[in-house]
């Protein structure tokens, strides 16, 4: 027999055992240390006002579904489902974008960065012949996105291999891929600067890629069976 108030309590459990309040992650940069290929004002804009509000948007959707919860209101809780994808796949995507941004003063960004990691040269070599051609094809598949949403390089554990995959909006990616690099295709991560050539925004942001973080991800990322 399915009981409701039993059944409401366990989903209670799950949701409290998370923290209670989200935070918005501190930049390990200044907003300056981006340009010139993204400007301070976006940095700010971005990071203090769009993530910001990601952040706000998640705890205010788990405190109604933990009240939800508690009432045995399982319609509530389901009703909480979109805020908490929506919200909280901004907060997890944002967080890994931040990480994968780097001032090119500092090493480890750009070409010469990506040329010095050559773990994730020989996979990237691999799995799209050249450095090239996964440039290519990534700036490609992102630039397609209809709307606003991010491109992924991800691993595979199951194929054992990268891919190159979109998501819209803010949807997080599934489970069962694991997080590489993400970029930002939504207008407010390039607007003020590249106006509407988001091609341009793609070109140029490869500058400012690191690579360290990409390399640290793929390590630990084959190392999971």
């Amino acid at each position: 027999m399915f009981h409701l108030r039993s059944s409401s309590q366990r989903l209670l459990t799950t949701v409290s055992s998370v923290r209670s309040k989200h935070t918005l992650p501190v930049l390990p940069y200044a907003y300056d240390a981006l340009e010139p290929v993204i400007s301070a004002q976006i940095m700010e804009i971005h990071h203090s006002k769009h993530h910001q509000a990601y952040v706000n948007g998640l705890n205010a959707a788990e405190e109604k579904y933990k009240e939800a919860a508690e009432k045995g209101d399982v319609r509530g809780m389901i009703g909480q489902h979109d805020a908490l994808r929506f919200n909280g796949g901004g907060h997890i995507n944002h967080s890994i974008f931040w990480s994968n941004l780097g001032p090119i003063h500092a090493g480890g960004t750009g070409q010469e960065g990506l040329e010095g990691e050559r773990d994730v040269v020989k996979i990237l070599e691999r799995d799209y012949g050249s450095l090239e051609a996964f440039q290519k094809l990534f700036n490609a598949k992102s630039a397609a996105v209809q709307g606003s949403g991010w491109g992924w390089l991800v691993w595979s554990p199951e194929l054992n291999k990268t891919q190159i995959i979109t998501r819209p909006n803010q949807d997080p990616l599934s489970p069962d891929l694991i997080p590489l690099l993400g970029i930002d295709v939504w207008e407010h991560a390039y607007y003020l600067q590249y106006k509407n050539v988001r091609p341009e925004y793609l070109n140029q942001i490869w500058k400012v890629i690191n690579w360290k973080t990409v390399a640290k991800r793929l390590a630990d990322a084959q190392q999971l069976k």
